[in-house]
């Protein structure tokens, strides 16, 4: 059983080695540049030889102010290491110091500290967990496919964190209840993001392509950021210009709210609840619209588990929301 655990993990390890773009970090980052000042930053799936969140993290220490900066990676066979740059450097590690040139470049990171790891270095490990409890925000783009126990593992250890998922997740009941509570929230970016990908991953028909460098690369239109790190952009309100109509807006079989196709098209005078699809949470400023629940799993839904219908017909997963009372 044990060695049939081992092939999964290293399975799905395999296929969830997405690696993200610099510009598409730098493009998220930006929102958050406050929160970062005397912090330490644990970048816990990061090989730092490949991560651009290591890169980003590496080249804006000082910019940033950062206290510290760890990045630990999963690795297959043998034992991992942890990379760290301070901005003090503890006398403990002043014997050790190395410098990290990045593949392809003459670019050398700032002066970091190797410590060899005694585990793999997979994020659920007791290492990367010991670290976990140091740090003070974890940055990282985890395993899709580890998705939901890498956010409960941040709930439970009580971190600021700002990661990339896919917009699917947030049907999942453990993830929408932390939406719902406002313990998170979705970043100021959503939508296509395209990744590189390692040598050893399989071709697929869409979304696929090598670059004429050999580099092979995949593409994801659902990507969303996941954070509980407050930024500016998320409390615009959204412009709405649609007028309710009974016919347009029509109710679900056997549930007292109306359904909203698209995000763009939420009646501005409606006060009732609606149905809308996932993609509003990327707009939803929270001083204008309450969740209520999604649909298979708000307590009142008849058919508890199953989405609602409209003239007998399953509709895609909905997120019900309803309108703040003007001030």
């Amino acid at each position: 059983m044990a060695g049939n655990n081992s092939l999964t993990k290293a399975k799905a390890n395999k296929e969830d080695e997405f690696y993200t773009q610099i510009s598409d970090v730098e493009k998220e980052l930006k929102h958050y540049t406050k929160h970062f000042k005397g912090k330490h930053v644990f970048c816990n799936c990061d090989d730092p030889e490949e991560s651009s969140f290591w890169r980003y993290f590496a080249l804006n220490f000082s910019r940033l102010g950062l206290s510290r900066l760890t990045s630990t990676h999963y690795k297959e066979s043998g034992e991992s290491y942890r990379l760290d740059i301070y901005k003090d450097v503890p006398e403990s590690e002043k014997h050790k110091p190395t410098f990290l040139t990045l593949e392809g470049s003459n670019i050398e990171l700032p002066l970091g500290y190797i410590t060899d790891l005694k585990e793999d270095g997979d994020f659920r490990s007791q290492e990367s967990i010991a670290i976990l409890q140091e740090c003070d925000i974890v940055v990282t783009n985890p395993p899709f496919s580890l998705f939901r126990e890498f956010i409960i593992q941040l709930f439970d250890y009580q971190k600021d964190f700002l990661i990339i998922g896919n917009q699917n997740a947030i049907t999942y009941k453990e993830i929408f209840n932390y939406l719902q509570s406002n313990q998170m929230w979705l970043g100021a970016n959503y939508g296509d993001m395209a990744f590189k990908v390692p040598d050893h991953y399989e071709p697929r028909k869409t979304r696929f392509w090598i670059d004429d460098f050999g580099q092979k690369w995949r593409s994801l239109g659902n990507i969303c950021w996941f954070t509980n790190l407050d930024f500016k952009k998320r409390h615009e309100d959204l412009i709405l210009y649609k007028k309710y109509t009974p016919d347009e807006f029509p109710k679900y079989d056997e549930y007292d709210a109306i359904n909203v196709n698209k995000v763009a098209e939420i009646p501005y005078d409606y006060d009732g609840i609606m149905g809308v699809p996932i993609t509003f949470l990327n707009k939803r400023s929270p001083e204008q619209f309450d969740l209520i629940g999604i649909d298979r799993y708000v307590p009142d839904n008849p058919h508890y588990g199953k989405r609602f219908t409209l003239n007998n017909k399953e509709v895609y997963a909905r997120i019900l929301i309803k309108r703040k009372a003007s001030k």
